[in-house]
């Protein structure tokens, strides 16, 4: 895994708050969801791999 995966997280997490909020103020909460929502699909898609590799390193390690 390396630093600009987290990097690309915290970007993300960054946008994702200001439009959040920014969409909150203005009587627009559906639309904040959705946006929070967005962010979190996102977020997933990039590090479901790390985490499934991670499953296959433990499932090897006790011969699963």
């Amino acid at each position: 895994m390396s630093i600009n995966l987290i990097f690309k997280i915290a970007a993300v997490g960054i946008l994702v708050s200001i439009l959040s909020q920014v969409l909150k103020h203005s009587g627009r909460d559906e639309q904040a969801f959705l946006v929070s929502f967005a962010g979190l699909i996102l977020v997933l898609t990039w590090v479901l791999p790390f985490i499934y590799e991670l499953f296959e390193a433990v499932q090897r390690m006790f011969y699963l």
